[in-house]
């Protein structure tokens, strides 16, 4: 079904609006996949804040003309599905690269992080990036390090006296 010039402008602002606030994005091959399996993909996506759209590639080349993601439209080619990251740059890499194990004719063809266009071998060490909670703890754990090795130094200075005088009075009990 064809879609007219104004649905045509209104599905080109809405994945500009989507692709000016996403983190990361992955255009990837979805041929041979039914019906179900996209609803699948499309479900595990909106549970992990992923936007997803099957966009002609034209329309995805001029939503993408002013975004950080524009190195991408070179490889707008086939059938194409488009996977912005909404929530941290990993999530999108997570939701596709794990449902690209159980389907393989998911095919992923770009990557783009932060404006640069990574190759699609890419997507796990995208995938692997800590969560924003994850990073947050990560980040305390390394900030609370010196201040728990500075507290157990000091600790042991009295230890070690207790321990010291207590050596010394089992000495003298046993004398």
């Amino acid at each position: 079904m064809a879609l007219s010039f104004a649905e045509k402008q209104a599905v080109v602002a809405e994945v500009s609006q989507v692709a000016a606030k996403a983190y990361s994005a992955i255009a990837a091959e979805y041929r041979g996949l039914t019906v179900e399996e996209l609803t699948a993909l499309r479900v595990q996506a909106r549970e992990a804040g992923v936007y997803l759209r099957v966009i002609k590639n034209t329309l995805a080349r001029r939503a993408l003309s002013d975004t950080s993601f524009a190195c991408m439209q070179e490889g707008l080619t086939g059938p194409l599905i488009l996977a912005f990251s909404q929530v941290d740059p990993g999530s999108v890499a997570r939701v596709l690269s794990d449902f690209a194990k159980t389907h393989p004719k998911l095919v992923v063809k770009s990557v783009s992080i932060g404006g640069r266009l990574l190759p699609p071998s890419e997507i796990t060490t995208l995938a692997k990036m800590p969560t924003y909670e994850e990073a947050l703890g990560l980040l305390m754990a390394v900030m609370k390090a010196p201040v728990q090795k500075l507290a157990r130094t000091l600790q042991e200075v009295p230890g070690k006296l207790v321990r010291t005088i207590a050596a010394v009075r089992d000495a003298k009990q046993a004398a």
